[in-house]
């Protein structure tokens, strides 16, 4: 199965814990390499640790330091990938202005409520300037009104970039607020961004003729036969309808 992210899209992946949305979110970031198949990022023509700041990931627990103030912490990312102090701070300050919590710059960590923290995460990505936001179960943590408020800002910041956005969560008040929504059961993709790229129906599966139902007598002793001959149990069955798979000898 494959699925793609569009520039501008707003997308929430739903599911319950434990089905695979952070890990999603992972190889999405660059952050886990697949098992299986790639991953491509054909906007960013290269590998998101190779560009820094184009992609940003909130974590879905506490990620501030806090040893680091408001500002320092938007601003450390920044510094990391060469940035000087100055022009940090100040792209620090403008992202926290953004969203609204300017006058939180100088607090620290423990001096911050959950959603304050999740808005400081939020403006520590947008500060980046990223053509793609990834949020881990960005309201997790918190109370109703608190993460309105932190989903507000990650749109808001998207908007503002022109990125896109991806949240995972399994809260259905999160996933109305975007408008495309990923579904993820046991570690797979089933429905929403999933495109599989086979056609609807194998041309070159058998296809039946006759009707469904046998048109002939109920007492038709042919018909009788046909019907014993249908009843096959070496004949290819699958039980869930959803998957055609050819029996062995079959071309």
């Amino acid at each position: 199965m494959n699925c793609e992210v569009e520039s501008g899209a707003r997308i929430a992946v739903a599911g319950p814990s434990g089905s695979g949305k952070s890990t999603l979110l992972h190889l999405i970031a660059g952050l886990e390499t697949p098992t299986a198949g790639t991953v491509s990022w054909p906007v960013l023509e290269g590998h998101p640790l190779s560009r820094p700041g184009t992609v940003g990931l909130i974590f879905q627990g506490p990620s501030l330091l806090p040893a680091l103030d408001v500002t320092e912490n938007v601003a450390l990312p920044l510094l990391l990938a060469g940035t000087s102090e100055e022009a940090a701070a100040r792209q620090a300050r403008e992202a926290l202005r953004r969203l609204d919590i300017g006058e939180l710059q100088d607090r620290l960590p423990g001096e911050l409520s959950g959603g304050q923290a999740q808005r400081v995460a939020a403006a520590r990505v947008l500060a980046g300037r990223p053509v793609l936001i990834l949020a881990d179960e960005p309201t997790g943590q918190l109370d109703q009104l608190s993460g309105a408020l932190v989903i507000s800002a990650l749109i808001q910041a998207a908007d503002e970039l022109g990125a896109a956005l991806i949240v995972a969560t399994h809260d259905p008040l999160v996933e109305e607020r975007l408008e495309r929504h990923w579904r993820m059961r046991d570690g797979a993709l089933i429905g929403g961004g999933a495109v599989d790229p086979r056609p609807a129906v194998d041309p070159g599966s058998a296809v039946d003729p006759r009707p469904a139902v046998d048109p002939r007598p109920a007492g038709d002793p042919k018909a009788a036969g046909d019907a014993k001959a249908a009843a096959d149990p070496g004949a290819a069955v699958d039980p869930g309808g959803a998957k055609i798979q050819e029996s062995e000898g079959s071309s």
